[in-house]
């Protein structure tokens, strides 16, 4: 028997809050690689990519996008066999509140950017992780302030 057998076929979300300490970001590493792995359809390297994915974009949106204090909201929709869609959501009092589109032009900067001709290490996150696993990244301004990070990921056979 399959696992995925006990899974119903109709998208399925699910949301989380929490506030923005890093302290949390385990338990959400640990739900995700849980849910990749059980619920989609993807291959175990896929559940620990999508992880990382995850953690960087809650990363950015506890150190850029919120005040302390505030809360972020994560949604994921998984459709089995098909894709998993990410939802990240911030607050926008953090210390850069970008714009959507600023968001947008900076991840393609930095996606041809040379590395080695840097001394920072800082700024790949989006660009080489997030944007290279994903099929589809988007920002969107939130109505009151704040972002939304949309990444969407398809199942090909090569990742089940």
């Amino acid at each position: 028997m399959n696992i995925l057998d006990n899974i119903p076929d109709e998208p399925m979300e699910v949301s989380i809050a929490f506030p923005t300490q890093a302290y949390f970001l385990s338990g959400i590493r640990d739900f995700t690689l849980n849910l990749v792995k059980n619920v989609t359809g993807f291959s175990e390297q896929w559940a620990f990519r999508f992880q990382s994915i995850v953690d960087e974009l809650c990363n950015n949106a506890i150190e850029f996008g919120s005040a302390p204090g505030d809360e972020i909201k994560i949604t994921f929709i998984t459709e089995k066999s098909k894709r998993i869609t990410l939802f990240v959501a911030d607050k926008g009092t953090g210390p850069q509140n970008n714009s959507a589109e600023h968001m947008k032009e900076l991840v393609e900067e930095r996606r041809t950017w040379d590395h080695t001709k840097t001394m920072s290490i800082r700024g790949r996150g989006l660009p080489q992780i997030v944007a290279n696993w994903t099929d589809d990244l988007d920002f969107i301004d939130k109505e009151g302030g704040g972002l939304i990070v949309k990444a969407v990921k398809n199942l090909d056979q090569d990742q089940v």
